[in-house]
This record gives C-alpha cells, structure tokens and sequence, in this order.
C-alpha cells in the first residue's frame, strides 16, 4: 500500500478513485437535477427541499417537514416531465421527510 504524508484536496482524490469519482458525479447531478425545478417549486418550499440520492431512474428529493412533502407530492408529475424535457430520465422522484 502507497501511502500519502501530504494533504490532498476532495477532487484530487476523487479523480484518483473510481467509487469516489462516481460518487462525486452522482452528487453534482442530483445538485443540476434540483436547479433545473427550482423555479417550479412555490418560493416558500425552496428552503426546505435538498437534492438527495439517484438510484438508476428513481430520484429522491429530501425534505424537511410532511407538510412540505404533501405539497410536492402534488408537483411530482410537473417535475418528472420538466426533468424529462431536460434530458434526464426520471422516471419516479421519492420524497423523503428528514427528522
């Protein structure tokens, strides 16, 4: 094993590991994914919605209360089909509450 005496920064070890670079792709994805709907979600839940994990053509959205989940649980069809416009294939976002 090659060891490092010497601070390496997050992309650089990214870039050195396949698993920490898929990782690190799937992150900024979710993070474009969340830019591309922001304007379709109302201004007051913009707070309270985080991208969260891809798994394969499911996406899960992390938010922070039900009442806010009820609410995006009625824009998910928009969503999915903006997403699709974009070009991403989604074909199921998951809301998870976070408490």
């Amino acid at each position: 094993m090659n060891r490092r005496h010497y601070a390496i920064t997050l992309q650089q070890a990214s870039e050195d590991s396949p698993t920490l670079a898929k990782l690190a792709a799937l992150t900024r994805d979710s993070s474009e994914r969340l830019q591309a709907i922001e304007l379709l979600i109302p201004a007051a839940l913009r707070s309270t919605v985080q991208a969260g994990p891809i798994d394969g053509t499911s996406w899960c959205l992390l938010v922070k209360s039900n009442a806010a989940a009820a609410k995006l649980r009625q824009l998910l069809p928009a969503l999915q089909a903006h997403l699709r416009s974009r070009g991403w294939e989604v074909t199921s976002i998951r809301l998870k509450v976070q408490t």
